[in-house]
């Protein structure tokens, strides 16, 4: 008798403490249902507390021509998420001694012109301290459409000034972590996808992920296309294809590559991938299996003071910093801390967010960008308690 009333007494407290996080999973279901009707673009959402998943749902669809619902194994562009991955490379690189964060940028690119090439360092490019500009000016539509790595960096030859000098503030950079995979391949002697995918993506148990290029578009498996609204009245004269509309009531059309404002950039934005496959990139972070923790939790310690900054906006924000690859808030009195980022490419939008204390991981991969990130991210820590 003692013994069944025990085995109760254990189920019942098993079960009340269960019952918060169902009724914290049931916020965030409505919150994306609401976000993400099911005849629209949407998004995967996946919570990960731990080794188990907790939460891991499709919402709206991944192609408004055949309907296919978007799931767990969707491929979306992850946009500038991809950034960390390049941090990756380069860290995995200096701890083998091929190159040094203290490299200046001269030693690989000795016919850049500007003598400040040989005071900035990786770890500036890395950290968004470089104080390099993004002084490309006068591209045509056909470049930003169609521009690749190369293009991104052509102007850095001829680059004569630098908005502040490096590692003293914050600008938010994409051309600098194009330079980072090309030292990269430059280290290692392949090219950059082709490293990433032998010594990260596949040590990381990400078999299927890849990086966009135009050769490999109809490899990439159960892919998402980006949208926006038809917005008639504001669609740039310039624009060639406003396309590939649907006949959706809110007149969607496709934003990814072929598109006006996607760009197919590698180390800085063009990774594809799923919410399924990132759960392996994040077990791979926890368990030393690309980088060291030494390496790691370098690249997730803060170095540039993002808050106040006059020269990005973005994410600037009170209490936040950037690693290498990362967006940091550190914790407060009324906070825990937060380690992050977010990415943006045509009709992408993406999130990434980690919770040390709970030890739990936030994925949202949106093909739609018309929904409030930070404030749903926000939802989100309110209702898990992260």
């Amino acid at each position: 008798m003692k013994k069944t009333l025990l085995i109760l007494a254990i189920i019942a407290m098993a079960t009340a403490c269960s019952n918060p996080q169902k009724e914290a999973l049931v916020k965030v279901d409505n919150l994306f249902s609401e976000l993400f009707p099911a005849d629209e673009p949407g998004a995967a959402v996946l919570i990960l507390q731990g080794d188990e998943i907790i939460y891991d749902k499709g919402y709206g669809i991944a192609d408004i021509n055949t309907k296919e619902p978007v799931t767990g194994e969707t491929f979306f562009n992850i946009a500038s998420v991809s950034k960390q991955f390049t941090a990756v490379g380069i860290l995995k690189l200096a701890e083998e001694g091929k190159l040094s964060l203290e490299d200046n940028v001269a030693k690989y690119h000795p016919e850049y012109k500007a003598e400040f090439w040989k005071n900035v360092k990786i770890k500036h490019l890395l950290s968004h301290s470089s104080g390099i500009p993004d002084a490309r000016r006068g591209l045509t539509l056909e470049q930003r459409i169609h521009g690749d790595d190369s293009l991104a960096m052509q102007y850095f030859n001829d680059l004569d000034f630098q908005n502040f000098k490096e590692g003293t503030d914050y600008e938010y950079m994409n051309p600098t972590f194009v330079l980072c995979g090309n030292i990269i391949s430059l280290v290692s002697g392949k090219p950059f996808p082709e490293y990433m995918r032998e010594n990260v993506f596949i040590p990381a148990g990400m078999d299927k992920t890849l990086y966009f290029s135009p050769e490999v578009e109809s490899q990439i498996p159960n892919m998402a296309h980006g949208y926006e609204y038809e917005d008639v009245e504001n669609m740039p004269e310039e624009r060639t294809a406003p396309a590939k509309k649907s006949s959706e009531p809110k007149n969607w059309y496709e934003l990814d590559y072929g598109e006006e404002t996607f760009f197919a950039t590698q180390p800085d934005g063009g990774i594809y991938t799923s919410t399924h496959q990132f759960v392996q990139w994040e077990k791979a972070l926890r368990n030393n299996t690309v980088i060291s923790e030494e390496s790691r939790i370098l690249a997730q310690t803060p170095k540039t003071s993002i808050s106040g900054s006059q020269y990005s906006d973005y994410q600037n924000r009170a209490n936040t910093w950037y690693g290498y690859g990362w967006f940091i808030e550190p914790s407060t009195d009324s906070s825990n801390e937060v380690i992050y980022h977010t990415g943006d490419n045509g009709g992408f939008k993406i999130l990434a967010a980690r919770y040390p204390q709970s030890d739990a991981l936030v994925l949202v991969f949106a093909n739609r960008a018309d929904w409030d990130r930070y404030e749903v991210m926000q939802q989100i820590e309110a209702a898990m308690g992260y």
